[in-house]
């Protein structure tokens, strides 16, 4: 009987040590997979810095306004000033209108809320 439990404790042990073998090598895998994702998001944090440094760039005020001048046969644009702005009183809205209550419900009680 005794010789049972010890083929028995040696194979929870084996058995023991495979499992943990096998989770090491899962998290040695995880880990990996963890920072190739972390030098991803790294290169693609700095593409996107210089993506808006372009940006910022390319959108100096300077640059537009020559670009606007160079461009103004084609374009006629013209520099932005107070008066080519309306107050939001003098805008029409167009009117709405609500389609007809085919099916009303009734509603039964009152709205007083309990304490």
């Amino acid at each position: 009987m005794r010789s049972f439990f010890f083929v028995l404790s040696a194979l929870a042990v084996m058995g023991l040590a495979f499992w943990a073998y096998r989770e090491s090598y899962e998290t040695q895998q995880s880990l990996k997979a963890v920072s190739e994702l972390q030098a991803r998001i790294g290169k693609e944090r700095e593409a996107l810095s210089v993506l808006r440094a372009e940006w910022a760039y390319l959108n100096r005020p300077d640059r537009l306004r020559e670009l606007a001048d160079l461009n103004f046969d084609r374009l006629g644009l013209l520099p932005l000033d107070a008066g080519q702005f309306s107050r939001v009183d003098q805008v029409a809205f167009p009117a709405v209108t609500l389609p007809p209550i085919t099916n009303p419900v009734d509603v039964v009680g009152n709205l007083e809320t309990t304490q």
